[in-house]
C-alpha cells in the first residue's frame, strides 16, 4: 500500500515504522505520519507525537456532528530545523461527510525532546 502521506513510498517504508513507535527523525517525517494517522484513524498516534503542553485532552478524528473526515492528499510547502525546533508549511485537503473539499493550510511548529519530535500548534491561514 502506498503512504497516505504522498511520498509515493510504500507504507512500511515510510510512516509504518512511526506508526510502530519509532522516532521519526525530523519534523517533516513527524508531520507526514501525523498526516497519515489523521487518514489512517490512529488517534493514539498522533496523541504520542503531540507535545504535552498543547495536546487536547480528548482526540476525536469525526467532525463535531460526528460526520467522517475523508483526507483527500497532502502538500508540503517548506519545511525548516533550528536545532531542537522546527517548522512545517503544508496544505491538506480534506471533506467532511458528503460535502465540498476543503483546504487547509497551516504552518506547524516542532520541538524535539528526548530525541523525539512533537508538535506543538500551528498557525491555519
Amino acid at each position: 500500500m502506498l503512504c497516505p502521506c504522498g511520498t509515493g513510498r510504500e507504507y512500511e517504508d515510510c510512516c509504518g515504522p512511526w506508526h510502530a513507535g519509532e522516532a521519526a527523525p525530523d519534523p517533516l517525517a513527524t508531520m507526514r505520519s501525523r498526516y497519515s494517522a489523521y487518514v489512517l484513524g490512529l488517534p493514539d498516534h498522533l496523541r504520542a507525537t503531540w507535545h504535552p503542553s498543547t495536546c487536547p485532552a480528548h482526540l476525536d478524528l469525526e467532525d463535531p456532528d460526528g460526520r467522517r473526515v475523508v483526507w483527500l492528499g497532502l502538500t508540503v510547502k517548506s519545511h525548516r530545523v533550528a536545532g531542537d525546533r522546527g517548522e512545517v508549511e503544508f496544505v491538506a485537503r480534506y471533506r467532511v461527510g458528503g460535502g465540498s473539499a476543503v483546504r487547509m493550510h497551516e504552518l506547524s511548529r516542532f520541538v524535539r525532546e528526548g530525541g523525539r519530535w512533537y508538535y506543538v500548534d500551528g498557525d491555519l491561514s
